[in-house]
């Protein structure tokens, strides 16, 4: 986030590791593979002679995996599942591991910002109580688990320096494969061709120490071997993992790598295709009429749940864990770990904890925090992680009738301010290394073309492996990210590259310049965000946003949107300009006595006449006023104030459906 928990790391070794609101709205040679699909034996093969260097990552899985004598399909399987075959140029993922096969050294990667700390945002986001600051000691992470070293392991066991493990594809590729070997020698299984014969060397790649974590882990490498992939990597190599459709792997051997067997809490809200635990947040009094961490509900009978907002922790699954347990600092409903996808639940999601920065989106939201980094210095998201929060999203969105898409799934750096002065104080995450479109592939609702030239609309969806905008400020202020395949474009005044990017004056009232700082949302459009077109020209596409033309560049052979249509807003006619608000507050005359009326202030943008905006969903005028330990003192108030939710710029805002005529697209 520009906030949201890391920790300093150990250097010592180890081994392994009611009705809602609706929306309106290769190039490798296929020869590599026959190890693949070739018949199963249960006699181990022959002890191989590692090949010369490979030339391309294809090979250099085929010789790794006749070097160690392991199945190709299980090697492959499992490297896609950690990195998707990426190597993100050496640089670490959010939990510290390196290359395909995301060997972890964590030590180099963690930092010690805790989460929700960068900034200003009250996480709280409620005027009408005191700012929550963050903790104010983050606890010392101790030592790290195995399942943060294995890349010391794996240096052992090839006798490859811990350099060319993190930085050498090839390298990296080894490493992994004399883990799995390791781990399948240490069960006592023997080194077999069948990839059914590795479900227990798999399930403990994952690192996790419980069976239900483990299992899903190898569960969905197994399913990626049956169904195969193709894809073409960050670096240009199309890679292939035939179709293993028979392949039944022995789940027998998980009992043998002796993980604890948890039994399913039923506090937990969780489908069963993830492992889930019940780690709760404290609710408790502690004085001054302060308690924490978040505030009793009855959702959805009390209020529907609109939206499902996902963070980064921006920082450690232990520091976060250890966090949320503290009844003074802030709270969330679930964290998801990087490694191997498992999950925990912290608050039920009737409840509302205290997590978006904004009172009006936390009393009707479900939050998720992924085990991670914005930037630093480089981020990438496990597959794992990935697949588990998408499961975890499609069984909230059924439970609340959520409906998929990016007016509902929202980024913590989606969520508006709710005045002019919470602006610049607003989070970043998970920034513009968050790969949206994989994650809504993985929802099952992609984003597609949905219309013609004339629709009206633009959804963004540039390539994310190919496109790799420049940053800065991964490291230090100024200095250029590693480059990185993103999901954001960037926005200018006019239809070039040399021309200034549009400003945002909610971040910069004195009229500064947006930047290209890996924090600075002032000039950014994400994946899967519509907003409506403005003007063409050539290859630059101009849209309305923050009250202005901005042009990304969007060439027909590799576009970085796609046409779409839909409803939108414009000024009623008559008037000039119309005021944007971050929250749907009621109207004065809808509160009951004893609670105080809350200010509908507007932000500091306009939305102007002759522009339109992509309507994404109708909601009535709504605050919940929790201010007492006792939940019996709550009161929802509920308003006769229609407000319709826009794209208006990188973040949603919401108009008032009185200032607005609303009209198809195209239009």
């Amino acid at each position: 986030m520009r906030g949201s928990v890391p920790a300093r790391t150990s250097t010592s070794g180890g081994r392994r590791r009611g009705s809602r609101p609706r929306a309106m709205g290769a190039v490798a040679s296929v020869a590599l593979l026959t190890g693949l699909i070739s018949a199963p034996s249960a006699t181990p093969a022959a002890s191989a002679t590692p090949r010369a260097t490979p030339d391309t990552l294809q090979e250099a899985f085929a010789a790794a995996a006749e070097e160690y004598r392991v199945p190709q399909s299980v090697l492959l399987g499992v490297a896609y599942l950690e990195s998707r075959w990426d190597g993100h140029r050496g640089a670490p993922s959010v939990t510290g591991g390196y290359g395909p096969m995301h060997l972890t050294d964590a030590r180099t990667a963690l930092a010690d910002t805790p989460h929700h700390s960068h900034g200003t945002e009250d996480p709280r986001g409620d005027a009408a109580r005191p700012a929550r600051p963050p903790a104010a000691d983050v606890p010392p992470p101790g030592e790290l688990p195995p399942r943060l070293r294995t890349l010391d392991r794996a240096a052992r066991l090839t006798g490859l320096p811990a350099e060319a493990l993190r930085r050498d594809e090839t390298a990296n590729v080894r490493g992994g494969a004399a883990l799995l070997a390791d781990t399948q020698r240490e069960l006592g299984l023997p080194l077999s061709r069948d990839p059914a014969d590795w479900y227990g060397a798999v399930a403990g790649y994952s690192g996790a120490d419980d069976a239900a974590t483990a299992a899903v882990f190898a569960d969905d490498v197994f399913a990626v071997i049956r169904a195969g992939e193709r894809r073409t990597t960050e670096a240009g190599e199309r890679m292939v993992l035939e179709a293993v459709p028979a392949v039944d792997p022995r789940r027998d051997q998980l009992s043998a790598l002796d993980l604890r067997v948890p039994r399913r809490d039923p506090h937990t809200e969780c489908p069963l295709s993830v492992a889930c635990e019940w780690i709760p947040a404290p609710y408790q009094e502690f004085g001054d009429g302060d308690y924490g961490n978040h505030d009793k509900g009855d959702r959805p009978v009390s209020q529907q749940v609109d939206y499902i907002i996902v963070h980064d922790t921006e920082g450690s699954w232990d520091t976060a864990i250890r966090l949320v347990q503290d009844p003074t600092y802030v709270s969330w409903h679930y964290t998801l770990r990087s490694a191997d996808g498992h999950v925990a639940q912290h608050v039920p999601t009737r409840d509302v904890p205290w997590h978006a920065g904004n009172w009006y989106v936390n009393a009707k939201s479900v939050g998720l925090e992924h085990e991670g980094f914005l930037a630093a210095p480089d981020a990438w998201y496990t597959e794992a992680m990935y697949r588990s929060s998408a499961r975890l999203v499609r069984y909230l969105a059924r439970k609340y009738d959520i409906p998929l898409d990016r007016q509902h799934i929202l980024g913590h750096d989606n969520v508006p301010g709710t005045l002019a002065t919470t602006i610049r104080g607003m989070h970043t995450d998970p920034g513009p290394y968050w790969d949206w479109q994989h994650y809504f592939t993985l929802l099952g609702t992609p984003f597609q073309r949905t219309a013609g030239r004339w629709g009206g609309l633009v959804t963004i969806r540039p390539d994310y492996a190919s496109h790799q905008p420049v940053y800065t400020g991964c490291q230090k202020p100024g200095v250029p990210c590693t480059a990185h395949g993103s999901g954001a474009v960037r926005l200018h005044t006019a239809p070039s590259a040399d021309a200034p990017l549009v400003k945002d004056v909610g971040l910069r009232p004195d009229g500064g310049a947006s930047t290209t700082g890996v924090n600075d949302t002032g000039a950014r459009a994400s994946t899967g965000q519509r907003y409506a077109v403005a003007d063409r020209s050539g290859e630059w596409t101009a849209v309305w946003y923050l009250g202005q033309k901005a042009w990304f560049h969007n060439p027909p052979r590799r576009p970085t949107a796609v046409d779409a249509r839909g409803l939108v807003v414009t000024p009623t006619e008559g008037r000039a300009e119309v005021p944007v608000y971050g929250r749907a507050y009621p109207e004065p005359a809808a509160y009951p006595k004893g609670v105080p009326v809350q200010p509908v202030s507007p932000l500091p943008y306009k939305l102007l006449a002759g522009q339109s905006y992509a309507l994404g969903l109708r909601t009535q005028g709504e605050y919940l006023w929790a201010t007492t330990f006792d939940p019996a003192g709550h009161a929802v108030v509920r308003g006769q104030e229609t407000y319709y939710q826009i794209q208006f710029g990188h973040r949603v805002a919401f108009v008032k459906a009185a200032d607005v005529d609303v009209r198809r697209s195209d239009r």
